[in-house]
């Protein structure tokens, strides 16, 4: 919302040594984000004044139109002769009154104007263009020209309003009520405990029968609506300069006087409107459901194909508007135009003012539904003072009878459906506990009538609130209010003690410890949004009744195209990698551990704690069984070089084993050893996926998966190629843990090695022999390691041979050479009954 100053200043009697600096600091102390303060014509200095064209010559021999202008610029140049200008626009005549700076004068941006020969001739000044004032962009190209009742030498710098600041302010959800002129000034009276000239405070004449009929079929969508009708505006009538520069200002373009009005209005009292060419109207203003397939061309000109679920406004011929968010093209004002061979004029010369109060969530679905936004939208769907619609009708009709020289008919038509304010009741010294402050009853009760609310009672208070606060609907909600008001920078800083013996769970260690690892380990965290669709499930192949397409979908979300919480991590993380690799870094190792969401088929709506005590141990395992399974994972991406190449030697590509490695990575931080056995899941290669167990409660349990995705998944996402991946389920592997980590003994006598080359059938898992060259070397083993495999003539046809070097090491002695020799006969000879191995050469 942008808010001019000196419009604010009619609300508020604000000190005349008030800058739009001062304000903002009163508005952020109250809680409202002001963003920016523009100080709009910054360095500019006149003489800047109204001149009146009275000669025109064409200057010829140049590439483009150039001409000489002699402008009446009053005694503004101190000789009261015309004022001789060049000038490149043609979009003024004889006798157009323009807007002149004359030499010496500076204009926004630091551009010093001085008299200067162009062209052959020499220019006392210049003619000015919007943008050159630093106006913005008014929807035109060229000069300005003014109404004709301007005298020449009139400063334009007043005229114009171009000196003021324009204060930036980003309104959040729940507070629509800043989206007008009227909510801000009541924030700005009340911060500087100032009165406020409430522009909704007017005469409003009472309903009767004989205006403009209306019928509402839909009460829940629309429970207010006020029709008002003016006749006899004059067509060729424009808005005055003034309700132009304030539109403007408040970024918002100029269009036509009845539009501009009702613009206007909106702003002023948060209001939006509608006005109907009356004309164009056939029978009575209807507000209802839209029928499936219905169609409105709207004033953007677009065709529409309306939803069930679409509120419309209607009359006999069917809808004439999108309720709360567009108007429709048959029936919007017109401008007059004259008639090329009658010379007659014509417009709209009699409008139907519409105000009404729409369902917010109706009209935010239905903008998103449409991807329309518009300025009355973003009112609606924020909820507006459903008290307004008389008020703004009554001042859209007192300017449109002002400026556009209507008549207002006697005839008020207003629909209310049956509704009572909304009261809260709390202790008086609940706001007290809340914020930790004593305020006492006083305190409270000034500040929520600040606010506009009514209050009564002593030790339990009554607190009515007000038609344009619909965002207080409970105590904590008016306690917020108080405690804003009476300044968050007053809120004592009080640091807890907590209690001894409550540091981090196991679990929450497991999780910073797998982090340090992949970031160890050359891996860069990437943290993205929980949410996903079923379009990215069908990118990735997740095949239908895969347990990842059972999704938790949010009512709300922040996207329609991803209205789910993600059940895997990789979508956001492949995300992330693409654009990376489309910004040219190409390679990547990208990690994320979070939560996915798991359906139970039993979630339901959690009871709301309190937030003045701790919640019963009760009321929390309720509302634990109320969430869909939350299980922690950890995942990496990896796409182009691995080992980057140098004077060191040859790089090398990210392959399957890399993911395969950066999952044993993270479970060795819970102390676990993943078996690896060759798998096929989605979206993986089903050559290149390897299926992760872990010892799980006594039970081998599959507890991720790793390897080279998909060539049909890389294409449909938009990846590099060969992008590799891993995903497991920390929850499992901290299962599969031993508990806590215990720090290893460092034994100080020296290790020996025993090579071993097994030849095994080519079908024989390199991890099946690895876990039986473990169990039977027995406790001397220290580690293992697979370091070649080979396969060829030699060893036959389906066969390999894996070579590992096994290390043994006892923490009390030095081994002989018959210990690790029997140690690694006894751990081939388990290989051997296992898998069929037989130790090459023998």
């Amino acid at each position: 919302m942008r808010v001019p100053l000196s419009w604010l200043r009619e609300y508020v009697e604000l000190p005349a040594t008030e800058t739009g600096r001062d304000v903002q600091a009163r508005l952020v102390s109250a809680g409202l984000e002001v963003e920016t303060v523009e100080q709009l014509g910054a360095g500019l200095k006149g003489p800047l004044v109204v001149g009146q064209v009275r000669a025109i010559e064409e200057l010829e021999g140049f590439k483009k139109p150039i001409r000489f202008c002699h402008v009446d610029v009053g005694g503004a140049n101190r000789t009261g002769e015309l004022q001789e200008i060049v000038c490149g626009a043609r979009n003024f005549a004889v006798g157009d009154k323009v807007v002149v700076v004359l030499p010496g004068a500076v204009l926004p941006g630091g551009f010093e104007i001085a008299a200067r020969t162009t062209y052959g001739k020499v220019s006392h000044g210049m003619i000015c263009s919007a943008e050159e004032l630093g106006m913005g962009d008014d929807g035109t190209h060229g000069i300005i020209v003014l109404p004709p009742e301007y005298e020449p030498g009139t400063d334009a710098i007043e005229l114009l309003e171009l000196v003021d600041e324009v204060l930036d302010i980003a309104v959040t959800p729940d507070r629509g009520y800043c989206l007008s002129m009227r909510g801000i000034a009541r924030e700005t009276a009340t911060a500087y405990g100032l009165p406020l000239r409430d522009p909704a405070l007017l005469d409003v004449p009472a309903p009767n029968s004989y205006g403009y009929p209306a019928q509402v079929a839909d009460p829940i969508g629309c429970d207010r609506i006020t029709l008002r009708t003016v006749t006899g505006i004059q067509p060729e009538a424009r808005s005055p300069i003034w309700l132009q520069r304030r539109l403007q200002k408040a970024g918002m373009r100029a269009i036509s006087l009845a539009v501009d009005i009702t613009n206007y209005v909106m702003l002023e009292l948060g209001q939006p409107l509608h006005a109907y060419d009356r004309g164009t109207l056939e029978g009575p203003v209807g507000v209802r459901r839209a029928a499936p397939g219905e169609k409105l061309t709207t004033l953007d000109g677009t065709d529409r194909v309306l939803d069930a679920q679409d509120l419309v406004v209607t009359d006999d011929r069917g809808p004439i508007g999108l309720a709360g968010v567009m108007g429709g093209a048959h029936t919007e004002i017109a401008d007059s135009a004259a008639d090329a061979e009658t010379g007659e004029t014509g417009g709209t010369t009699s409008v139907v003012i519409e105000a009404a109060h729409f369902d917010p969530v109706s009209i935010a679905r239905t903008a998103r539904r449409h991807k329309l936004s518009s300025e009355a939208s973003k009112r609606f769907e924020r909820a507006v003072d459903p008290l307004a619609g008389p008020a703004a009708a009554q001042r859209t009709v007192d300017l449109l009878v002002l400026l556009a020289g209507g008549s207002a008919e006697a005839g008020v038509t207003e629909i209310i459906a049956p509704s009572a304010p909304h009261t809260v009741a709390m202790p008086a010294d609940h706001c007290d506990r809340v914020a930790g402050v004593a305020y006492g009853r006083e305190t409270v009760v000034r500040r929520l009538q600040q606010v506009g609310c009514d209050v009564y009672g002593q030790d339990e208070l009554i607190v009515t609130v007000p038609s344009w606060r619909p965002d207080l609907r409970e105590p904590n909600d008016l306690a917020e209010e108080v405690i804003r008001l009476e300044g968050y920078e007053n809120l004592p800083s009080t640091l807890p003690t907590p209690p001894s013996g409550r540091g981090l769970t196991e679990r929450q260690r497991l999780h910073r410890r797998v982090g340090r690892a992949l970031a160890g380990a050359g891996y860069v965290e990437a943290l993205s949004y929980p949410f996903l669709g079923q379009g990215v499930l069908d990118q990735l192949g997740v095949p239908a009744g895969d347990a990842r397409r059972r999704t938790v979908t949010l009512v709300n979300p922040l996207s329609d195209e991803e209205p789910a919480l993600r059940t895997t991590l990789l979508p956001g993380l492949l995300g992330a990698l693409r654009r990376n690799d489309g910004r040219g870094s190409h390679d990547l190792a990208l990690f994320e551990t979070g939560l996915v969401f798991q359906p139970t088929g039993e979630e339901r709506v959690a009871e709301r704690l309190p937030v003045d005590h701790r919640p019963t141990d009760e009321q929390l395992t309720a509302l634990d069984a109320a969430l869909p399974h939350q299980p922690r994972h950890a995942a990496v991406v990896l796409a182009g070089a691995r080992e980057q190449a140098g004077w060191w030697g040859k790089g090398r590509p990210a392959d399957w084993a890399d993911a395969v490695e950066a999952a044993r990575t993270a479970a060795r931080e819970a102390g676990v050893e993943l078996t690896v056995r060759a798998g096929q899941y989605e979206p993986w290669h089903p050559g290149r996926c390897a299926a992760l167990f872990a010892d799980v409660d006594g039970e081998e349990r599959l507890v991720g998966h790793a390897g080279e995705l998909h060539p049909r998944a890389v294409k449909a996402l938009g990846l590099p190629e060969r992008t590799c991946a891993a995903e497991i389920d920390l929850d499992l592997v901290e299962r599969a843990g031993t508990g806590p980590l215990v720090a290893p003994r460092i034994s100080t006598f020296p290790v020996a090695t025993q090579d071993v080359a097994l030849v095994v059938d080519r079908g024989v898992p390199a991890a099946d022999v690895e876990r039986a060259l473990r169990e039977g070397a027995g406790a001397l083993l220290e580690s293992v390691r697979l370091f070649d495999v080979f396969e060829g003539e030699q060893i036959g046809a389906g066969r390999k041979s894996l070579a590992y070097a096994l290390r043994f090491r006892a923490d009390d002695r030095t081994l002989t050479v018959e210990e690790a020799t029997a140690a690694r006969d006894a751990a081939v000879a388990l290989a051997a009954e296992r898998t069929g191995a037989v130790l090459r050469g023998a």
